[in-house]
């Protein structure tokens, strides 16, 4: 019997000594929480899209197509993300320049990244505060403030630190060739700024066009997002229609992510004009 046992305890020390921890260990907690969080939501959001009364239908796209208002507020928040981003680009683009000729540079822009480490809902309530005490009537307006301001430090930073990594020696040998300031800018600097600005965009445009809170908080009785949409679908419990619109937004962050990938490699291959 202890012959049997101990034959039985030397095959066990054996599959022990040969077990070894790899860096592949390590992801499994992340798969898991993938899994649980990620996978099996989108899944929930395919089974409620595509099935209803127990059957597979694709009655819920019918009922998204037949309701314009829900179509409407999807043009508005694509428009609403694109004006945002705009914005973004035109003042956060010469905020990044000018910070990254400065040597106080990087300190200032830890002022603009400050406001990230506190919460978008805290920020956009102290907003929406602010223009209560100026009496002002929220919109589209007050809207489009919001967003930029939550979201020009995603500009700002990528496109500081892509400038601020710019050789020097590129803009010392335009001049020496008889470029000007302005020449140097849209030759040398512009182009090389250009997967900064790609990023900027990225991390602006896609979640502008999903956001929900800022526009309820912000924008009034008329201003509503296609976010806000989905919130209603699934507060009125029309789980379908809400998948279905939640399965567009999805669509839309992909393409989006698609196009600006094939941009920002198509950039980044060849940045000199």
């Amino acid at each position: 019997m202890s012959s049997k046992i101990q034959v039985l305890s030397n095959r066990v020390l054996k599959k022990i000594k040969g077990f070894r921890i790899t860096r592949s260990v390590f992801a499994f907690p992340y798969i898991l929480f993938l899994m649980l969080f990620v996978v099996v939501p989108l899944l929930i959001l395919l089974v409620n899209a595509f099935v209803a009364d127990g059957a597979i239908t694709l009655r819920n796209f019918y009922d998204l197509i037949v309701d314009g208002a829900s179509l409407k507020t999807l043009w508005f928040s694509l428009l609403v993300g694109f004006v945002t981003t705009v914005l973004c680009i035109l003042i956060g683009y010469p905020v990044a320049y000018i910070l990254s000729k400065r040597s106080a540079g990087r300190l200032i822009v830890l002022l603009f990244v400050l406001p990230m480490w506190v919460n978008c809902l805290i920020r956009t309530l102290a907003t929406r505060a602010l223009f209560e005490s100026l009496n002002a009537e929220f919109g589209i307006g007050t809207l489009i403030f919001g967003m930029v301001y939550n979201y020009i430090p995603f500009m700002i930073l990528p496109l500081h630190t892509t400038i601020s990594n710019i050789d020097k020696s590129y803009s010392e040998a335009a001049s020496d060739l008889g470029a000007n300031s302005v020449t140097t800018f849209l030759k040398v600097n512009f182009p090389l700024s250009i997967p900064g600005l790609i990023s900027g965009i990225t991390m602006v445009f896609i979640p502008t066009i999903s956001t929900f809170a800022i526009s309820q908080f912000l924008g009034g009785t008329s201003s509503h997002l296609f976010g806000d949409s989905i919130n209603t679908k699934f507060e009125h419990q029309l789980y379908g229609v809400g998948s279905v619109m939640s399965l567009i937004m999805l669509v839309l962050v992909l393409v989006s992510n698609f196009i600006i990938s094939k941009v920002n490699k198509g950039e980044t291959a060849d940045n000199l004009w």
